[in-house]
């Protein structure tokens, strides 16, 4: 199994590199298919509203069709944290290599890591051209595809949310914990209901995520039982997971990252408008300068414009605007919505958490796996031990994802496999 894991990955990677340097672009994505009816069908959530074929980048025409997967693009209904319908996007992809494991072919649903607030960022729309670039520093390459490969090539379906507001009308809302959480849980639904598939209806389901995506996938682990109760749950990986997003804000401040705070307030504010003029009190007009330019840019983009900056320099106190949010009591409030762990999972859960991550404090993920582990859940809490580099890079956060690899997918495959889920609880 290990090595078949690793000729896969080694695969994957290969043709990430061979297939961005030698393919075209893709055509981009048409406007029409991200924007929903004016009104969304009557039904339930999980319902799809429409599908199309969708082209990969990382594509190579075989035998027994494209590989590693052929590609659909769906659409379909889900529900925002007020409990209102909404339309989100996504990507379902069917694997060319069998499924070698026990029982019928597994789904994940892999839940991304940042890629920022603006349409352009989709998901969606980067397995098509593999890199966002507009003139003269918003970039985006599509680095999901990497982890995404790794399951297709082992036989696993997978199917990818774009979230709510990402690539449809609206503003994305960045790290809302029930809003990403149940466009999670609709995917797997969606895919679900996809003609022509080898998944069945009812089959084993697995939650992959990483960083933004290890926040959603946590969240859409406890809200499983309550909110998507007939799923077949077989295991989560949540990778450095942001359970406690007053927590992240505070440590982004002034790091590379620091812009990724403006995602998190437009975000807020998108679902819970009586924030603004709150928060519109508070700010200066670089403060508003930012928040405006980050509603539209990917996270290289952001990252550039904002690298370093103390958000100190955005309000007019001059204190950090997490200081800021801890007086106001509505935002505080809000805050301690998304908190990831006041629930507990009905099924094992991997989480993996670097001690050095310079963006989501480690203590983050060790203290989430407290509150499962004293409620009863199955729960293995992985430490990455490599060591601070560069202090405030995001090389800390991002490294323990990579060399976490063999752990996180070898987990996934055992829980398939029906292998008992280990727990140090």
């Amino acid at each position: 199994m290990k090595n078949r894991m690793w000729w896969a990955a080694g695969l994957s990677v290969a043709a990430l590199v061979v297939s961005a340097a030698t393919a075209p672009f893709a055509a981009a994505e048409p406007a029409d298919f991200y924007t929903p009816p004016t009104e969304l069908p009557a039904g339930d959530n999980g319902d799809l509203i429409r599908s199309e074929p969708t082209p990969l980048l990382l594509s190579v025409p075989g035998s027994n069709g494209p590989w590693p997967a052929t590609a659909t693009k769906i659409m379909y209904r889900s529900e925002d944290a007020t409990g209102a319908p909404v339309a989100v996007t996504g990507t379902y992809l069917e694997p060319t290599n069998p499924w070698t494991g026990q029982g019928a072919r597994p789904l994940v649903a892999s839940a991304v890591g940042t890629h920022g607030q603006g349409d352009q960022c989709a998901p969606s729309k980067l397995f098509n051209t593999g890199l966002e670039y507009r003139f003269p520093t918003d970039v985006m390459v599509g680095y999901e595809s990497i982890w995404v490969n790794m399951l297709l090539l082992n036989g696993i379906a997978v199917v990818v949310t774009d979230y709510d507001g990402l690539g449809t009308p609206g503003d994305h809302t960045y790290v809302n914990r029930a809003a990403e959480a149940h466009a999670v849980l609709d995917s797997v639904r969606a895919a679900q209901q996809l003609p022509n598939t080898s998944i069945p209806d009812n089959g084993p389901v697995g939650l992959w995520g990483y960083s933004q995506g290890g926040g959603a996938a946590a969240a859409a682990t406890e809200l499983k039982p309550s909110y998507a109760p007939e799923l077949d749950l077989k295991g989560t990986y949540a990778g450095a997971p942001p359970a406690d997003l007053e927590a992240t804000l505070e440590q982004i401040d002034g790091t590379f990252l620091t812009g990724l705070i403006g995602y998190a307030l437009n975000g807020i504010v998108a679902q819970y408008p009586d924030v603004e003029p709150l928060l519109d009190a508070e700010i200066n007009d670089r403060g508003r300068a930012m928040l405006a330019a980050t509603k539209n840019q990917c996270v290289g983009e952001t990252g550039l414009q904002f690298a370093f900056q103390k958000t100190s320099e955005f309000t007019k106190s001059g204190e950090s605007l997490s200081v800021v949010l801890d007086r106001l009591p509505v935002a505080q409030g809000i805050l301690a919505e998304q908190k990831i762990g006041n629930l507990t999972p009905t099924s094992p859960v991997l989480i993996q958490h670097g001690r050095a991550d310079d963006i989501v404090p480690f203590d983050q993920g060790q203290e989430l796996a407290r509150e499962w582990c004293s409620n009863g859940a199955t729960v293995q809490f992985s430490v990455n031990e490599l060591p601070s580099v560069a202090p405030g890079v995001a090389l800390g956060h991002l490294a323990p994802y990579i060399t976490g690899t063999p752990e996180s997918i070898g987990y996934m495959i055992d829980r398939f496999n029906n292998v008992p889920a280990p727990s140090n609880c």
